[in-house]
């Protein structure tokens, strides 16, 4: 069997392709394991990476969109461009003989590889950069990704039926690259055409030379004459030669190496991307303003500093819920007295959720209503709630170096039970800062839950367990909070199940029943205006039986109390929030500096990332680049 080689361009740009879309593939995969119903990839942990995903994701597409550029200008360059032509010829094979059925399936097959990178880098980037980066952009970013190992299937049959493994294989037997092809002169074309016309012309009037004598009439018959001689030719004559023809030299252009010239495009090119993203860093300005002019913290958005001052925009995806979307667009506008921080959060949620893991008396007793809630991944009775993360890790791309995918990132520690990945910092001492506001925990009495990511905690013996989930390195700032939950768990030893009871109880049902508001258990309706769904420590007593047998059967109760204040480093944010025409609008305010290790200065440099939660607990929307802070 004849062996089978290939140009040594094609074999570099191939495994350069291979390797980037190997790598790109796999990181994809773990980033999509942390989106809602996609936790099945789970079963892939074994091959997919755990830590700096994002980062070697990226880096992969500035590769593939370098190979890209590279090969259409080394296909262009060496005159190869006739392997992939698809014309109609090549169309007809597909229903012709067996080899030409299959050279030109292989053909449509290279144009199809061809048309969903040229999807994956474009919807990537627009995902990358912000551009567009809703729902539709991720869902076709998703289903084009598997598009290319059933490419690769294919790709690998088809070319082994064309030549068996000689056909394989020769994508490790280089070969050198093919000279293009000479180029079109037309003037060099007819000066041929004109030299060559005489020759034609006396080719056409030479006689015909019969093969016998033909007898001649006598009377018709040529006198004949004598001839001298030809006379010897002087020296003169004989020094003369026929002056030689002068054509015009063919194909003098200097020609460069086609994949010398490619890879120098190439490389530009990824450069050229490279400094895109640095040029377009995503910064946001906190505005310098007067004491005076502070904002009032109460939710209203109408304060004359907030007019002035344009929003940063960021579009977050990958989400649970979000009328089944995941995504939510996020303004962000900030300003500061030289003292104390102000933000203001708008975001797009359709339904105002409050019902925060609610209880429910029937017949058999108190039930909580949940789902997910026992492995730490509650998404449907969860209230609403909205993060802040803030960090002074030098990193392009923050997450990595706070976030870490798989369901068991660290190996000496628990298994997380929800199968997705923890939060923590890569060594002692270094802190992220989280605030997080929740719409019935903290929230409605002006307080944001200052919380941080540090270096992975040690498992209490109920993590080790999996009674309880483990966190990684997620735990809220030194102090205590003003909120707890309205009920405790024990087990029935005769019916090995666990049982509710409520901690407290209303002194007054039906004045509990109507602070709630309009009660619906279908967590996908939000509450009305003015609904609460907590209970004030005062207004409620400890649990009694007593107290249980008069309240009757198909009573709701809220299942957060509010108690006390919050103090110490978790009382440093306070904040408002109003809801209204399927927008939050939360306003929050910090010291720039409240001098503590688990919380970041609010300065130039650092790097700021928002989130949103739609009555879930974990599953919240993100976006990919960090915002920039600049103080002015």
């Amino acid at each position: 069997m004849r062996r089978r080689k290939t140009d040594y361009g094609t074999i570099i740009l191939h495994w350069l392709v291979v390797a980037a879309t190997i790598v790109a593939f796999v990181t994809g995969l773990r980033i999509a394991s942390e989106s809602p119903d996609r936790n099945w990839l789970n079963w892939l942990d074994a091959v997919l990476p755990s830590a700096n995903v994002w980062v070697p994701h990226m880096e992969a597409a500035v590769v593939l969109v370098a190979v890209a550029v590279g090969y259409a200008i080394y296909m262009i360059r060496s005159g190869l461009t006739r392997r992939i032509v698809l014309d109609k010829v090549r169309l007809k094979g597909l229903i012709g003989r067996k080899q030409a059925r299959f050279g030109s399936l292989s053909v449509l097959l290279v144009w199809i590889f061809f048309a969903t990178m040229l999807t994956l880098i474009v919807s990537g980037g627009l995902l990358y950069f912000g551009l567009a980066a809703g729902y539709d952009v991720i869902t076709v970013h998703w289903y084009a990704t598997w598009v290319i190992p059933a490419f690769a299937i294919f790709h690998v049959f088809v070319h082994y039926a064309i030549g068996k493994s000689s056909q394989l294989l020769r994508v490790f037997r280089p070969d050198r690259v093919p000279p293009p092809p000479p180029r079109l002169d037309a003037v060099e074309l007819l000066t041929m055409l004109v030299e060559k016309s005489p020759e034609l012309q006396n080719s056409s009037k030479a006689p015909l030379q019969p093969d016998q004598p033909q007898p001649q009439d006598p009377a018709r018959a040529p006198r004949e004459t004598t001839r001298p001689p030809n006379p010897r030719p002087t020296m003169q004559q004989s020094s003369k030669k026929p002056a030689p023809r002068r054509t015009k030299p063919r194909n003098m252009t200097l020609q460069a190496n086609p994949f010398v010239v490619a890879a120098a495009v190439a490389i530009s090119g990824a450069w050229a991307v490279v400094a895109a993203d640095w040029l377009v860093e995503d910064n946001m300005v906190i505005h310098r303003v007067a004491v005076a002019d502070a904002p009032v913290l109460d939710g209203d958005t109408s304060d004359p500093v907030w007019r002035n001052i344009q929003p940063f925009s960021v579009m977050t995806n990958q989400g649970d819920n979000f009328d089944g979307r995941g995504e939510s667009k996020i303004d962000i506008r900030a300003v500061h007295d030289g003292t104390w921080a102000y933000f203001l959060f708008t975001w797009e949620d359709p339904t105002r959720s409050l019902k925060q893991l609610p209880l429910i008396k029937q017949a058999d007793g108190w039930h909580m209503l949940h789902d997910g809630y026992e492995k730490g991944d509650e998404h449907a009775f969860n209230e609403d709630k909205f993060s802040v993360l803030f960090t002074t890790l030098d990193v392009h791309l923050a997450g990595d170096r706070t976030f870490h995918a798989s369901p068991q990132p660290i190996a000496n520690a628990p298994a997380t039970m929800t199968g997705r990945g923890l939060h923590y910092t890569p060594g002692e001492g270094v802190y992220a800062d989280v605030w997080q506001w929740k719409a019935t925990s903290g929230g409605p009495t002006g307080w944001m839950d200052d919380d941080h990511f540090g270096p992975p905690l040690e498992p209490t013996p109920q993590q080790v367990n999996r009674t309880v989930p483990y966190k990684g390195g997620f735990a809220p700032d030194p102090g205590s909070a003003n909120y707890s939950d309205n009920f405790v768990f024990s087990d029935d030893a005769a019916s090995g199940s666990r049982i509710v009871t409520p901690r407290r109880l209303p002194k007054n049902v039906a004045t509990t029943t109507a602070a709630m508001g309009q009660i619906t258990l279908d967590p996908n309706v939000g509450e009305s205006d003015g609904a609460r769904w907590f209970m004030m420590e005062s207004e409620s007593d400890p649990y009694s039986p007593e107290r249980d047998r008069r309240i009757p059967v198909g009573t709701v109760l809220p299942g957060v109390i509010i108690a006390g204040d919050f103090t110490g480093d978790r009382a440093d944010v306070r904040c408002a929030a109003r809801w209204a025409s399927g927008h939050w609008a939360l306003e929050v305010a910090r010291r720039l500096d409240v001098q503590s290790e688990y919380d970041v200065p609010l300065k130039t440099g650092v790097f700021m990332r928002v989130s949103a939660f739609d009555h879930t607990q974990i599953r919240h929307t993100r976006h990919v680049r960090p915002i920039r802070l600049e103080v002015e």
